[in-house]
C-alpha cells in the first residue's frame, strides 16, 4: 500500500495542470500551489503518507463534516427542520434556492446549510464557547491535541463575509437563524479556519469508515446508522455542483474544501486524506480529485463495487 501512495505523490508531482488557489479568501492565496498530500488511515490501524502529509492546511468545508455530526449528536433527526437533505446542484455560495426554498438550506455542506448547522449547534451560547466545543471534538476524534485554528485564516474571511452575510441575513428573515448572524458567522469562518495535515485529517475520518467507531482506538463516536447517512450526504452533497462527477469518477464518500483538502472514506477499509491547493472551477482540489481515482483505480474501493 505504500508503494501505491508513493506512486501516486510521484504522478502528481509532475502534473502539469494543478488548478487554482483560491483567491477570494486573500489569506489561501500565499499557500504554494506546489504543495501535494495523500495519508490513508486504515481500520487495523496503519498510516500511509506520501508528500507533506505532516504539513497543516485550512481544512476549509471538511470542517462541515464535523460540525454536521456534533448537531446530530446533540438534536437528531430534529436537524432535518433546518436543513435538507438534497444535492443542491447550484454553487456552494448560491443564494438562487434560498430565495425559491423559503431559506431552508437544500444540505448541510453548502455555506448556508452549514451556516444553520452551526447555529443549531451554538445552543444559545457565545461563539468561544461553541468552538471550543468544535475544537475539542476534532481533536478527540483525530486523537491530536495539537490541532487548531489559524486565526489569520479566519479573519481574512470576516473580512470578506458579505456573500455568507448575505446568506445568513437571508435565512435570518425568514426564522431560520436563532443567533445573531455575526456571532453565528464569526463561529463558521473559525470552524472553516481550523489547521490539520493530511495525517490529522485521515484519523479523524477514521470513524465513518468502520460504523461510528475509530477502531484503533476503540471510541464509538457515532451510531452506525448515522455513520451511513454522514457518508450518503458526503456522496451526494460533498462536492457542491461538482457531486454527481466525483461519485463517477472516484465512488467514495468525500467532502471537500477549499484551502484544496479532500476527506475520503472507504467504508470498512479506510479514511483517505489528500491535499493539493489548485482547485478546479467548482472550488474541488483538481490534483486531489485526480489523486483519489487513481487510488480507486487501483485498490478496487470503490462504494459501487470493483
Amino acid at each position: 500500500m505504500q508503494d501505491l501512495i508513493n506512486d501516486i505523490a510521484t504522478a502528481m508531482a509532475n502534473a502539469e495542470e494543478r488548478g487554482k488557489v483560491a483567491d477570494y479568501i486573500p489569506e489561501l492565496s500565499h499557500v504554494d500551489p506546489k504543495k501535494f498530500a495523500i495519508s490513508l488511515a486504515t481500520v487495523d490501524g496503519n498510516v500511509y503518507s506520501a508528500g507533506c502529509a505532516t504539513t497543516p492546511f485550512s481544512i476549509q468545508s471538511i470542517s462541515k463534516v464535523f460540525t454536521l455530526t456534533i448537531a446530530l449528536g446533540q438534536m437528531g433527526d430534529a436537524l432535518w427542520k433546518k436543513v435538507g437533505r438534497e444535492p443542491s446542484g447550484d454553487p456552494f455560495n448560491s443564494i438562487v434556492q434560498l430565495e425559491h426554498e423559503s431559506g431552508k438550506p437544500r444540505n448541510p455542506f453548502i455555506n448556508a446549510g452549514a451556516i444553520a448547522v452551526v447555529d443549531a449547534i451554538m445552543m444559545g451560547h457565545e461563539p468561544k464557547e461553541t468552538l471550543a466545543e468544535i475544537l475539542n471534538f476534532v481533536r478527540y476524534i483525530a486523537d491530536d491535541d495539537s490541532i487548531c485554528f489559524d486565526h489569520a485564516v479566519a479573519a481574512s474571511e470576516m473580512a470578506h463575509r458579505d456573500r455568507n452575510a448575505s446568506l445568513a441575513h437571508f435565512m435570518k428573515a425568514f426564522g431560520h437563524l436563532r443567533h445573531d448572524v455575526d456571532k453565528v458567522l464569526g463561529t463558521y469562518f473559525h470552524q472553516c479556519a481550523i489547521a490539520m495535515s493530511c495525517e490529522q485529517l485521515a484519523h479523524a475520518g477514521l470513524f465513518l469508515a468502520s460504523d461510528g467507531i475509530n477502531k484503533p482506538s476503540g471510541i464509538r463516536v457515532v451510531a452506525p446508522q448515522r455513520a451511513r447517512r454522514i457518508n450518503s450526504l458526503m456522496m451526494m452533497c460533498g462536492h457542491y455542483d461538482a457531486s454527481g462527477e466525483f461519485a463517477f469518477r472516484v465512488g467514495l464518500p468525500g467532502k471537500s474544501g477549499v484551502g484544496g483538502g479532500i476527506l475520503a472514506i472507504a467504508p470498512g477499509h479506510g479514511s483517505i486524506a489528500v491535499w493539493s491547493p489548485g482547485l478546479d472551477s467548482f472550488g474541488n482540489s483538481l490534483l486531489g480529485s485526480q489523486a483519489l481515482e487513481m487510488f480507486v483505480q487501483r485498490t478496487g474501493w470503490s462504494v459501487f463495487g470493483h
